[in-house]
């Protein structure tokens, strides 16, 4: 039932609308002349008392008959109506003349509305920012009574933090490390006594700076690293609000020219390897994120989170300390961490959603290396000066797809994403291509993690064949044309080729593929429970021989004697097909003449850098006798 049509409420000041007892559209001219006469409008109940007393500023209420559809001011109904309910909880009303006419016609009223017995929550959307609150004290009391695992991560010394060490160990990077002391990492930082007025000084006070308010953990306007180190200064007390600083880029700062990650990072990092030179510094996009300068204050939190795109992060305490709390990321707690994100549950402690939370607390000098994935939140305990980045490498690319994932699916803005991600995935698979074209070997556990890199790659060209349009354009905008000229066979022959480097064949473009590890020395794949030994590639085109020779040589006739060669069974030709001195009898049987040549080829090609020769013999043997 239409209820508003049945009812108007209208404000009587408004001269450029209509009521229910006049459709003129009035002209700029007669403005104040339709003003002046709106009190007078009337309806079949008014009075002249009532039209002398009535304000044509007050808000005039309308309500229609269901009988005769005739309006009156409600100001004009029964005087016990009036007492007994108000217009909004009205459901069908009827004139003093309808009613009179008709015993049945009754004033009803709307049902009233259902109520529920459950507890509600309702959100101070005024004071919540990525769903918190604003008490910067409430992390503190949450982790009253909470239990957490005992630290047992691997404590190393600096020295063998090394590509050796990953390469030997399966469980390298895997979970956080802790060195107590920088000695041995390759890693250059500020001095102990380094302060944040250094930092203002060095990178510029009026440089922008961008800070969280602890309290809602969303960002605060109007800061610049002068006003950061005069609020640093102050005294714990005098502080009105908590701030951190988590995201101050330093590079191509004198500040940046005092840091350098350890070795590690930059043996693995994929910006520091795979993003072309010539397209870094001054004046060009590229990811910057490895080196970041964080300053926090006592009683500062960050709130669980995932570093952008699942990248690793080096972390190093130059003053100060934190205590960290992790969560490893399982298949389960990440889908409990995508849960938690965005929604209410953020207002809840994530800890009492997963197994377990392991506390972690580091103190000056120590630097925490932390794999990709692992969910954590960080408190600190006192004015903190720390010095870390991000990093994606090849040995966890399936986890740093899945939380790339993960941001999609929880709408994280792109400017809290990893910058350039797709572009740099680009990258990455070019040189890649070009390293197996030249022959280059790859670890069993990077040829599993890169697949997943292939695939991703894959998906993007599949986008760019059959996507919608603007899914094309994000893709295309993603591509590094000044080295990625052909995308889709770049993708493809990425895959077919490092599946084979895995002891894999190449699928079909398609179909139902299951990779597995094999022993621990690579990949097996199966279709339907059989393997196939075919290898396909749909894009793919062998290099071409540059020489090839041939020449045939006649060998001498021999007479040998053979055993019932040709039976009118079919098992002569299982017999046949593997011959041997086994079935030739000197002594009986048929003497046949066999009589042989030699076929051989020989070819020649440039790979990159190498030469590849290749001889093929062909060895035919023709066997004839009298039937």
């Amino acid at each position: 039932m239409a209820r508003a049509k049945r009812r108007a409420t209208r404000s009587t000041a408004r001269v450029s609308g209509t009521s229910p007892l006049s459709s003129r559209e009035p002209t700029p001219e007669g403005q104040v002349a339709e003003a002046q006469s709106r009190s007078a409008e009337t309806c079949p109940g008014c009075t002249r008392e009532f039209s002398a007393s009535f304000n044509q500023f007050e808000k005039e209420n309308w309500i229609r008959c269901d009988a005769c559809s005739t309006w009156w001011h409600w100001r004009c109904a029964s005087e016990d109506e009036k007492k007994d309910y108000t217009i909004d909880k009205i459901d069908k009303w009827y004139c003093k003349p309808c009613s009179d006419k008709d015993s049945s016609r009754v004033t009803t009223l709307k049902a009233p509305t259902r109520k529920s017995d459950r507890k509600r929550n309702y959100r101070d959307y005024a004071s919540l920012s990525l769903g918190m609150t604003s008490d910067p004290n409430r992390w503190l009391r949450m982790l009253e009574n909470k239990t957490f695992k005992q630290d047992n991560f691997k404590r190393m010394h600096g020295s063998e933090v090394t590509l050796e060490w990953l390469e030997e160990d399966e469980e390298a990077l895997t979970e956080p490390i802790l060195v107590e002391k920088p000695d041995g990492l390759g890693m250059k930082m500020p001095p102990s006594d380094f302060t944040v007025d250094d930092v203002a000084e060095l990178v510029g006070e009026q440089s922008p700076v961008e800070v969280v308010d602890v309290a809602s953990q969303s960002a605060s306007a109007g800061w610049n690293l002068g006003k950061w180190a005069d609020y640093i200064q102050l005294e714990p007390e005098a502080r009105e609000k908590i701030y951190n600083v988590i995201s101050l880029e330093v590079t191509g700062t004198k500040v940046g020219d005092l840091v350098l990650p350890p070795k590690l990072v930059r043996d693995l990092d994929w910006v520091e390897n795979y993003w072309p030179s010539t397209r870094k510094g001054k004046g060009h996009a590229y990811p910057k994120v490895q080196l970041y300068c964080l300053m926090g204050v006592a009683s500062a939190w960050t709130d669980w989170h995932v570093d952008f795109a699942g990248s690793s992060v080096y972390y190093h305490i130059l003053r100060g300390s934190k205590v960290f709390y992790f969560i490893k990321p399982t298949p389960a707690n990440l889908a409990a961490y995508e849960r938690w994100s965005g929604t209410e549950l953020q207002n809840s402690w994530l800890g009492d959603l997963v197994p377990e939370v392991t506390k972690v607390v580091l103190e000056a000098g120590n630097t925490m290396i932390i794999p990709s994935g692992w969910i954590h939140a960080v408190y600190t305990p006192v004015d903190t000066i720390v010095f870390g980045g991000n990093f994606l490498h090849s040995y966890s690319v399936p986890m740093q797809l899945k939380i790339r994932g993960i941001e999609i699916n929880t709408q994280v803005p792109k400017k809290f994403r990893y910058p350039l991600f797709s572009k740099l995935c680009w990258y990455v698979g070019d040189r890649l291509l070009r390293d197996l074209k030249a022959g280059t070997s790859y670890s069993p556990r990077i040829l599993v993690s890169l697949l997943a890199l292939a695939d991703f790659l894959v998906s993007e060209v599949r986008i760019l064949e059959r996507g919608s349009e603007q899914g094309k354009k994000e893709i295309k905008d993603q591509i590094p044309v000044d080295r990625v000229k052909d995308p889709a066979a770049v993708a493809r022959e990425l895959r077919w080729r490092l599946k084979l480097a895995a002891g894999s064949d190449s699928d079909e473009e398609g179909g139902s593929v299951a990779i597995t590890k094999t022993n621990g020395s690579g990949l097996k794949r199966k279709r339907g429970g059989e393997e196939e030994d075919r290898p396909r590639f749909r894009n793919f085109k062998p290099r071409q021989w540059d020489n090839v020779a041939e020449h045939s040589e006649e060998g001498e006739s021999r007479l040998v004697k053979i055993t019932q060669p040709l039976e009118e069974d079919e098992t002569w030709k299982e017999r046949w097909t593997d011959w041997s001195n086994e079935v030739m009898d000197e002594d009986g049987g048929t003497e046949a003449k066999v009589t042989k040549r030699t076929d051989t080829m020989v070819r020649v090609r440039r790979i990159a850098s190498r030469l590849e020769r290749q001889r093929v013999e062909r060895v035919v043997e023709t066997w004839e006798w009298e039937e």
